[in-house]
């Protein structure tokens, strides 16, 4: 083993990082009649295995991240409490529309295995999909909202909407909606340092008429986004090694998507395009009611409706659309 050694140098505990076979090659060319299962037994015998690389060294975090959690946490239990919605969003990675493998196994008859193309290129006339989630905490029902253009802040807010309009106005006609909570993650087109993301919002809480909170996790902890481990990683095995050959499949492995958690998915396709590289400049981003929270302002903060000054509303647009501000009497 001594070509070949890692580990530090000064410690007791080194290991190999030759194969049992390039092992017993070495063995037999020294004159030792041994062969590679024989390295593996000796192997095995002194308490040696196989395992995989283990996620568990976190890096640099910071120091507010458990606060953070432990905020999020007490935020989401008053919101449920109260009876009001606590949503998690997320956007889940783009997947390819073709006869690509997708990974996984499912049953088959022996020797017919469904054959895709060697190469995973996208096709650029079929397009990609484009799934987010918005997970509803307290129903274990979730919206997800696919598109076929691009993953903005614009589109995560049109998705929150398209929520609002399925599943959260039943609710409202339940019981009076009067806020929602969205805990969302760091980074991406519902990352806080988004402008338009925040513009959106403002939008969205002008239509409805109540409030939106946001608790955003801290960096690095998507993970823990209940988006992630309660919606998406079900509907990844419901598809597995289900070639997504057109948009319909994609929408339809997505709403049969019914795991034993008892957890519900309904999925919607959007056509529209979502053009990047929207703008919301400084003038426009002052008129948002944004109130930031007293605990890491930039993490947590709500979006409450605009009033009203004399006949005119503080409803401005993107500069890209130069649209004027609305009159309403």
């Amino acid at each position: 083993m001594e070509p070949a050694p890692r580990g530090d140098p000064q410690s007791p505990l080194k290991w190999t990082c030759k194969s049992t076979r390039e092992w017993a090659k070495d063995r037999q060319k020294r004159g030792h009649a041994v062969s590679r299962t024989t390295g593996a037994k000796l192997l095995k015998e002194a308490g040696y295995s196989l395992p995989a690389n283990r996620k568990t060294i976190e890096g640099t975090h910071h120091p507010d991240r458990n606060a953070q959690f432990e905020h999020i946490n007490r935020r989401v239990q008053a919101q449920r409490r109260a009876g009001q919605p606590a949503l998690s969003v997320d956007t889940q990675q783009k997947e390819n529309i073709g006869n690509s493998k997708n990974p996984g196994r499912t049953w088959r008859r022996q020797g017919q295995p469904v054959k895709v193309k060697t190469h995973d290129f996208p096709a650029k006339k079929k397009g990609k999909a484009v799934p987010y989630g918005v997970y509803d905490i307290g129903k274990n029902e979730a919206w997800v909202h696919v598109g076929i253009s691009h993953a903005t802040a614009q589109f995560a807010g049109a998705s929150i909407h398209e929520w609002w309009r399925r599943l959260g106005r039943r609710r409202s006609q339940q019981q009076r909606v009067q806020r929602l909570l969205l805990t969302a993650d760091s980074g991406g087109s519902n990352g806080p340092r988004n402008r338009l993301w925040k513009y959106e919002l403002q939008q969205l809480a002008d239509k409805l008429g109540v409030a939106i909170e946001v608790c955003h996790f801290p960096p690095g902890t998507r993970k823990w986004n209940k988006s992630e481990h309660r919606v998406f990683c079900h509907i990844t095995r419901t598809w597995r090694a289900q070639p997504l050959e057109s948009y319909e499949i994609v929408v339809a492995l997505i709403g049969t998507t019914r795991p034993e958690t008892g957890l519900e998915v309904h999925a919607t396709l959007d056509e529209r395009d979502y053009p990047k590289g929207l703008q919301v400049s400084d003038k426009e981003y002052a008129t948002l009611n944004l109130q930031p929270g007293k605990f890491h302002g930039e993490w947590n903060y709500v979006l409450k409706p605009r009033t009203y000054i004399g006949n005119l509303i503080l409803d401005s647009a993107l500069v890209s659309k130069k649209i004027p501000i609305e009159v309403r009497k």
